[in-house]
């Protein structure tokens, strides 16, 4: 039924930019949820126990969050990346214990993780196997969300006819973008895989990135003004014949 539509291109939303300038998004980092088992040797808790679940854990936690510091780093030192071109890892989930005076058989813990597309998932699998592996035996992962696409849409002038007419529509309405990989998710990746080119746009500037925080708001002339810019580029795209 989806092939019977024909589609050739999507607009998907992108999100605001506190500048003058607005955001496009050709792509967008690959969301993996992993949940770490650490099993380890339960008893009473006034003992030192050995190989225990919280040793394991502590390990495991140090190794991602190691790679966590080392990817803020990288986009702090350098001018030129934006969020989307490094990969962010966030400890999301603790489970595990049943009460204070019992050293537990198995703790977990769980991490959002936004790959960017230039990091190969290959290897970063194998990195995430290197740490279960060095914090102990049995330690193991699973995979609650693991999306494959790296696909990105072509941003570049006179290559693609879809991106020609959405920055000329741009150009027209006096639109400045900045062209970025969005560091969340969209429904764009399921286009994307595809084959199908989509772009991420909400125009939105001089508006801070507020996404799901408190007191989100969009200026009301941002708003109006965006519908403009909306009413030029969206018949632009739909009139094509590709």
């Amino acid at each position: 039924m989806f092939k019977k539509m024909n589609v050739g291109f999507a607009l998907d939303e992108g999100y605001a930019n506190p500048t003058e300038k607005f955001t496009v998004f050709y792509g967008e980092r690959a969301p993996w949820w992993v949940l770490v088992k650490c099993p380890g040797q339960p008893g009473h808790g006034s003992q030192f126990l050995p190989n225990t679940a919280g040793e394991k854990l502590q390990k495991v936690i140090n190794a991602f969050l190691k790679y966590r510091t080392e990817q803020e780093l990288k986009l702090k030192e350098n001018e030129d990346i934006r969020l989307g071109d490094v990969t962010s890892v966030n400890l999301t989930i603790l489970e595990g214990g049943v009460q204070f005076n019992v050293v537990p058989s198995e703790l977990s813990v769980g991490f959002d993780i936004r790959i960017t597309p230039t990091q190969d998932l290959g290897e970063f699998e194998e990195m995430i196997k290197g740490w279960c592996k060095a914090a102990g035996k049995d330690v193991v992962y699973e995979f609650r969300q693991k999306d494959m696409c790296q696909n990105i849409t072509c941003v570049e002038d006179g290559k693609s006819v879809w991106w020609d007419t959405f920055s000329e529509a741009c150009r027209k309405e006096g639109v400045s973008l900045v062209k970025e990989i969005f560091p969340a998710a969209t429904d764009s990746r399921f286009i994307r895989k595809l084959g199908i080119p989509a772009l991420g746009f909400s125009p939105m500037n001089k508006t801070p990135i507020l996404l799901h925080d408190h007191n989100e708001f969009l200026n009301e002339k941002i708003f109006l003004r965006g519908i403009e810019i909306y009413m030029t580029i969206i018949p632009d795209l739909a009139n094509l014949r590709n």
